[in-house]
């Protein structure tokens, strides 16, 4: 079996569970062989030589993504250009960061700059043709074209007839897991949790069916993850409740640029919205509810810069806390989403998870397939058995939990 990422003495979950963030050090990317570690030395430069090929970028456009590649291996981080729009936004939140090796800062912040600075190199916000071309739109568009996505939507069929609280389940199910497992089976399967119980290391979807159906029909905010197959069945899901009268309105919110390669942003939202309408059945009727849905007002999309921001949720900014305010309950999808919820610490795993996450304006739910070191909110039981597989069970993708902090 694959052990467990290695981390130094310094990077070790802290002993105590009161939730404070002095009491759980920040995850950073300097231990070698540490799953942040790997996703800054070898992923990131190979997701630069996938976006060099995805476009026929100019020679300049190039050579800025060799310097990007220069930067994050050999050299040190350098700020944006004064003349990009948010130069003095990332010069406030890279204080203490800009000059330093890009190991040696908090794992989220390096991601996120990251990623700012590859649309810097692509002049996705500069004027020019190439203003507002996502870099990442080839691999988004080949998902939602693939073949599984067919018989993925074709699957819908067999929700029919099933009483509303299975098939809806079964719509959660496919939600959290997303491109993880096929959707085909989570709809079909007579138990939509069959073959996951061992995966989940952590459920409250039923306590999360007994909110929703005792505030229904609720105000609700989703907070998207992933475009593609993964905001397929968000979005199936999202139908599911306004159709059933558990929600009166739902803000799904996106990002307002492309992000982390697979973040959805409206054009996302709007390809998936077109590809469930060239299907037949019930995915084309659900397009058509979503559509109109739109239209009405109902589902409401929205785009606010802090979801690009390398911050936690805690420092949300109070526009943004106010809009959040208003709902009866905020379902959160997605690891980064998780990370920046809880803050991105190496939690001691049996951390309330309820805690961590009282200052967050609604009550909030956590859809999540585990992809990162960052846990919280596990019995003791839960966490030896995890910890004595000797499985990567942070990490690898195969393990998800749904957190309710009511």
């Amino acid at each position: 079996m694959t052990a467990e990422t290695p981390r130094s003495k310094d990077q070790q979950p802290a002993t105590g569970t009161t939730g404070r963030p002095s009491d759980a050090p920040v995850i950073l990317s300097n231990v070698p062989g540490s799953f942040a570690w790997g996703v800054l030395e070898k992923r990131h430069p190979a997701l630069i030589e996938q976006v060099r090929d995805a476009h026929p970028y100019t020679p300049r456009q190039r050579r800025a993504l060799d310097a990007l590649l220069e930067e994050i291996t050999v050299g040190t981080i350098e700020p944006l250009p004064e003349s990009a729009h948010d130069a003095g936004r990332w010069a406030t939140w890279g204080r203490g960061h800009l000059g330093r090796r890009w190991l040696d800062v908090p794992f989220l912040w390096a991601e996120s700059f990251f990623y700012r600075k590859l649309l810097q190199a692509v002049g996705y916000f500069e004027p020019g043709p190439w203003r507002g071309t996502d870099p990442f739109a080839p691999v988004k568009q080949a998902e939602l074209d693939s073949d599984p996505v067919d018989q993925e939507l074709a699957a819908l069929d067999s929700l029919n007839g099933l009483p509303q609280r299975q098939a809806a389940q079964a719509l959660l199910h496919a939600s959290l897991w997303g491109n993880r497992a096929d959707l085909s089976f989570r709809l079909t399967a007579e138990d939509p949790s069959a073959g996951a119980s061992e995966q989940l290391v952590a459920d409250d979807s039923a306590a999360l069916w007994s909110l929703l159906e005792e505030t229904a029909p609720a105000r609700l905010a989703v907070i998207a993850d992933n475009a593609g197959r993964e905001l397929l069945p968000d979005l199936i899901l999202t139908d599911h409740l306004l159709h059933h009268q558990l929600a009166r309105h739902i803000t799904l919110h996106v990002k307002p640029y492309p992000y982390y390669v697979s973040d959805a942003t409206l054009a996302d939202v709007l390809a998936c919205l077109r590809r469930l309408h060239q299907a037949t059945g019930p995915a084309h009727d659900t397009g058509r509810r979503l559509w109109q849905a739109m239209t009405t007002g109902r589902l409401d999309i929205r785009a606010h810069d802090f979801f690009c921001a390398p911050l936690p949720y805690r420092h949300m900014p109070e526009d943004l806390r106010q809009d959040l305010t208003g709902c009866d309950l905020t379902l959160l999808k997605g690891d980064l989403n998780y990370r920046r919820l809880v803050e991105d610490r190496l939690w001691p795993a049996t951390t309330p998870f309820t805690g961590l996450t009282a200052y967050f304006p609604t009550p909030v739910t956590a859809l999540r397939t585990l992809k990162s070191d960052v846990i919280t909110g596990l019995t003791p039981t839960t966490l030896t058995k995890l910890e004595d597989s000797g499985e990567p069970w942070r990490t690898s993708g195969s393990h998800a939990l749904v957190q309710l902090r009511p």
